[in-house]
């Protein structure tokens, strides 16, 4: 008898145009209120707005803080280490952007 394994992948999609509070984006992420404070203060996230009942996050923000989320929960970084990691990550997707436009170009 042949077993079949059977994977579920879970996704969302989220327009750029949306605009999420401090309380949305913490219930999307499961980070408490202060952390996502501590990453903006750190500069992980850059919310618009002057307070944290004014900011609002964008769509790219949701993805940066459910990988800040991660990060912080499945290998325990500090804010800083997060926002290091988080630079780090982005800096292997411009070198691979860039890598790929030469190889077309």
């Amino acid at each position: 008898m042949t077993q079949t394994k059977i994977t579920w992948i879970e996704g969302s999609l989220v327009e750029e145009e949306v605009r999420m509070s401090i309380v949305e984006i913490s219930q999307a992420t499961r980070a408490p209120e202060d952390l996502i404070m501590s990453w903006v203060t750190e500069g992980v996230l850059s919310p618009t707005g002057s307070s944290p009942e004014d900011w609002r996050f964008s769509g790219d923000s949701l993805k940066r803080a459910k990988t800040a989320a991660h990060l912080t929960h499945d290998l325990e970084l500090n804010t800083p280490g997060v926002a290091l990691a988080l630079d780090l990550l982005d800096e292997i997707t411009r070198l691979r952007s860039q890598l790929l436009r030469s190889n077309l170009g």
